[in-house]
């Protein structure tokens, strides 16, 4: 059974000096624990503003602040792979959706895009207040899922943001409806790889889904052309809802990403993707072909199997 998770912001645990000590947990998350009935001798997982990692066991609470003992530390270990999500905003509760079930897979962060066919346009008061509720739903999921760390979600960014965030990535992946079949997201993240002679759990890879009405040309150009990794990939047959692709897109990037690293650590060379796919040379990417259609529901397809490791915006 999974431990229920908690994050402290300001207390590094390795500086506390007595055998039991209280947690210095948020409201939100003092209440949580409250909401959970957490008793004497049960455990909870615990990361620290260090980003360590403990096992604690509950000895009593003061005033509900639990006093926690130190049962285990776990080791730090490598981080793994991040993938961050460049969402087109999208209307209604879409968003949430998005950041709710994309962190519970594993993805590192969230930026918000405010795109050419955005129906949400929001001011700056607006998006600071989207933007806390977005954490707060990134937060939560990442303790109900067990992950390590809680994504980061910044505020809606404009397209050139966008692109000046994207620059150092691994692989900048487009989701878009006029990508060819043959634009395969594996193909894509091997290439991405062996242009940066980076192994797989170490990638960074940001993955852009349009919003309700798609990328417009323009914006995929730019974003084709803001890092020399950036490629067009399908994600299948299928025309899929944004908040839909938000979800399957990285997920599928977790999953080729976890099965590059393990097929590398087993010493199996033919078992990832080919990083040059269909007779391409060596410098060559999956482009965009040169017509963009008016398509609706932002350039994404689908389906394959879901997984995830971790964490962190670039």
């Amino acid at each position: 059974m999974s431990l229920p998770h908690f994050y402290l912001h300001d207390q590094v645990i390795a500086d506390e000096s007595a055998e039991s000590f209280p947690l210095r947990l948020a409201r939100d998350d003092a209440k949580h624990a409250r909401v959970l009935r957490l008793a004497p001798g049960e455990h909870i997982a615990v990361v620290d503003a260090a980003q360590d990692y403990f096992e604690c066991e509950i000895v009593s609470f003061s005033d509900q602040i639990p006093l926690v003992r130190v049962a285990q530390r776990f080791e730090r270990g490598s981080n793994g792979p991040s993938v961050v999500l460049v969402q087109g905003l999208a209307k209604g509760d879409k968003m949430e959706t998005v950041v709710r079930h994309a962190t519970e897979l594993g993805v590192s962060g969230f930026v918000p895009l405010s795109c050419e066919r955005s129906i949400v346009k929001l001011d700056a008061k607006k998006a600071a207040s989207k933007a806390e509720r977005w954490r707060a739903i990134a937060k939560s999921a990442a303790m109900q899922s067990g992950q390590r760390a809680v994504p980061e979600v910044s505020a809606p960014l404009s397209l050139a943001e966008a692109c000046a965030f994207a620059k150092n990535a691994t692989a900048v992946l487009i989701c878009w409806e006029e990508a060819p079949q043959t634009a395969r997201l594996e193909d894509a993240i091997a290439r991405g790889l062996m242009r940066n002679g980076m192994p797989a759990d170490e990638a960074r890879i940001v993955v852009v889904v349009g919003p309700e009405g798609g990328l417009t040309q323009r914006e995929v150009d730019a974003l084709l052309e803001c890092n020399p990794s950036s490629a067009l990939v399908t994600l299948g047959p299928s025309i899929l809802r944004t908040e839909t692709a938000g979800i399957v897109a990285p997920a599928l990037v977790l999953y080729e990403l976890g099965r590059m690293a393990a097929a590398s650590d087993r010493g199996d060379a033919g078992d990832g993707a080919d990083p040059l796919p269909n007779g391409a040379s060596e410098g060559e990417s999956a482009r965009a072909p040169e017509q963009a259609g008016e398509a609706g529901e932002a350039g994404r397809r689908t389906l394959d199997p879901a997984r995830a490791p971790r964490k962190g915006l670039l």
